[in-house]
């Protein structure tokens, strides 16, 4: 772009004469006569001064300036090739002596690169080959990627992913502690097999939500529960006054083993789903679920075994096993009654875990069956992460309550 008006004129020169960081004025005149030419080279100059710049602030002083706020000296830059749609970008990553100074620029830009390796996870766990990997991988970067890349990128995915999975958990106390499993179909040995996924939510003291792990198995159902309490108490989970569930099978013993005397409180969603098995042809099934409903709503504890002694009466000689299960099941979807009213009814199901849930489900029904554990695991997780990065900025999920007992 060659020509330039008058007015372009002008606008550079009073561009030159403000007060700006050189390198900002060398972008100008960059973009203003090279134009959309000049935007990759316009984008690394850009990148280098706002690196160049954060580690100023970040030292609290400019180079070679004595400060008494420094808290650092400068050590030159190291080079870094960054690919981009707009090509390659040459960038000089500002150092530091013996401070952990990293551009914040580059480490957002870890997020996006994270969403592109869950795409190639998402393509390795349906067995596509490395070669049609690279092919993908050209059209979602916009340049060309070695088999070798792709290969670094999903050592360095399941690296990033362990490390999450096996991090300290410095949350402090979880007085409440959600539990869930899922199962997805993996091939071992030629024989299709369900496997079980489970995840652990945590809710803190002041009331956020975070993802505290995921466990992938084809163990035995209370060996892989008992095995995933053990890992999460060993990374440093404390302090549990109410375990979330639904009636997951050997969960019962699990939870008698490594958190003895919790109290528990099974989903009422999953109760109220599992009582239509129970309704004779004979009633309503409408009727009966208002009925548990009221139970379920009931404000206080004794009203709500009040309202299941009287349900369990008006149903043992219309509907005997009915009544037995009322009995038998129910009054485990009553010990939220023991816990804040003001957190009884995000607690008393297991609904939260919907949306987490549909996020998992709508990847892994991509992959439709996976290879192996391992892969179900890396997909689990990367999605886990994310979500858990996300909650990590939300408002909180309960009111705070110094009211929660043991």
């Amino acid at each position: 772009m060659t020509h330039h008006n008058d007015q372009d004129s002008t606008f550079q020169t009073e561009w030159r004469e403000a007060e700006a960081p050189a390198g900002f004025h060398d972008l100008l005149t960059l973009l203003a006569e090279q134009g959309f030419d000049g935007m990759a080279q316009a984008l690394q100059l850009l990148f280098n001064e706002a690196m160049k710049l954060e580690r100023t602030v970040f030292l609290g002083a400019e180079p070679f300036e004595r400060s008494p706020t420094r808290r650092g000296q400068a050590n030159g830059f190291k080079p870094k090739t960054v690919r981009t749609r707009l090509g390659p970008l040459e960038l000089r990553v500002p150092q530091t002596r013996d401070t952990s100074f990293y551009p914040s620029a580059l480490e957002r830009g870890q997020r996006s690169e994270r969403a592109l390796k869950l795409a190639i996870a998402e393509m390795y766990v349906q067995g596509v080959t490395t070669r049609k990997v690279t092919a993908v991988m050209e059209e979602l970067c916009g340049c060309e990627v070695t088999s070798s890349q792709v290969s670094r990128a999903m050592q360095a995915l399941d690296g990033e992913l362990s490390a999450w999975r096996e991090r300290r958990l410095e949350a402090g106390e979880i007085p409440y502690l959600l539990l869930d499993a899922r199962y997805e179909k993996v091939r071992v040995g030629g024989v299709v097999v369900s496997c079980a996924l489970l995840v652990a939510i945590g809710i803190t003291p002041d009331g956020h939500r975070t993802i505290l792990g995921a466990s992938v198995s084809l163990s035995e159902a209370e060996v892989h529960w008992r095995d995933f309490l053990a890992g999460l108490q060993a990374r440093g989970l404390h302090g549990v006054q109410l375990i979330v569930s639904d009636d997951h099978a050997g969960l019962a013993a699990a939870r008698q083993a490594r958190l003895p005397g919790v109290k528990w409180q099974r989903c009422q969603f999953h109760l109220a789903e599992n009582l239509l098995a129970y309704v004779p042809p004979s009633l309503n099934q409408e009727d009966v679920s208002t009925d548990l409903r009221g139970v379920f709503d009931a404000p206080n504890r004794v009203e709500a075994d009040r309202l299941l002694e009287l349900m369990t009466r008006k149903y043992e000689k219309s509907a005997p096993k009915l009544a037995r299960w009322l009995e038998d099941n129910v009054p485990a979807g009553l010990t939220i009654f023991d816990f804040p009213a003001e957190h009884r009814r995000r607690l008393r199901t297991n609904n939260m875990l919907e949306r987490l849930n549909r996020e998992l489900k709508r990847r892994t029904r991509v992959a439709t069956l996976f290879p192996n554990e391992a892969s179900l695991l890396r997909l689990a997780t990367a999605v886990l992460m994310e979500i858990d990065e996300e909650w990590q900025t939300e408002k909180r999920y309960l009111p705070q309550s110094s009211a929660v007992t043991r």
